[in-house]
């Protein structure tokens, strides 16, 4: 029994013993760890404060190419320069119009040579140039210099036609016409009462035809104030011819005079 006793306070030093070394090491490895993350973070913030946002970009030039120098028309005719006046065609190639018969070409091709045909005052050269035009010849404009461009004569349009005549709305009319113009002239009748005292006159009334020849409006202009309600009454009643002007029917205005006499 005191061997037992004995062999386990052995085991128990020897356990306490490895549990401190392993707590030791443990805590040296901790701030070793810790250290090593504080330092890298103070390194890490120190990169980022030397360290720059701006960006440097660099472009490599390219280079146009050149312009291929335009290619020359030796066989096309142009005007004569103005360092010059040639007094004679320039052509670089003689060669003599197809309608003419009496000079064959050496070398008959199917392709057209694209040199225009020489006169008998053509010059060999390095262009094909006409010289200008003389004064009063019959190409060109007339009083031009030899280089105006023809212009086509731009005739005028042709004027608006004239607007219809207005037609009035109303057409006056004298009493002779306007009573041969009535189908239908009433008389008025005679007062009681202008007949009791012998009352007699004219009275002038004033009416207003419409387009289709009735009265739509009758107006004493003047006479006895017994005498006019007849007379307007008559007027009213009495019909007349439509009027038309253009073929377009029109208002009349006239005047009708109404004669009361006593018998």
């Amino acid at each position: 029994m005191f061997n037992n006793l004995i062999e386990s306070s052995s085991h128990l030093q020897e356990f306490k013993r490895r549990g401190s070394f392993l707590l030791f090491t443990t805590a040296t490895y901790l701030v070793l760890f810790v250290i090593t993350g504080v330092v890298s973070i103070y390194a890490y913030d120190a990169h980022l404060e030397s360290q720059s946002t701006e960006w440097e970009i660099t472009f490599m030039p390219v280079v146009p190419p050149e312009p291929a120098p335009p290619e020359e028309i030796r066989n096309a005719i142009r005007p004569a320069s103005s360092d010059r006046t040639p007094t004679q065609s320039i052509r670089t190639l003689l060669i003599s119009s197809v309608s003419n018969p009496n000079k064959v070409p050496d070398n008959v091709g199917t392709i057209a040579v694209d040199v225009p045909p020489a006169t008998s005052k053509s010059i060999i050269g390095l262009t094909n140039e006409e010289p200008p035009a003389q004064p009063g010849s019959n190409r060109g404009v007339p009083g031009g210099t030899g280089n105006t461009p023809v212009v086509a004569a731009i005739e005028p349009p042709p004027p608006p036609p004239p607007p219809p005549p207005a037609v009035p709305k109303v057409v006056k009319m004298s009493e002779g016409v306007l009573k041969g113009n009535a189908i239908s002239l009433p008389k008025p009748i005679y007062p009681a009462m202008a007949k009791l005292i012998h009352l007699q006159g004219a009275v002038t009334v004033q009416v207003l035809i419409d387009e289709e020849g009735k009265v739509i409006s009758a107006k004493a202009l003047s006479g006895h104030p017994i005498l006019v309600p007849e007379a307007q009454k008559a007027a009213m009643q009495a019909r007349f011819t439509p009027t038309k002007l253009s073929n377009q029917p029109v208002k009349v205005s006239g005047v009708i005079t109404y004669n009361f006499l006593t018998q």
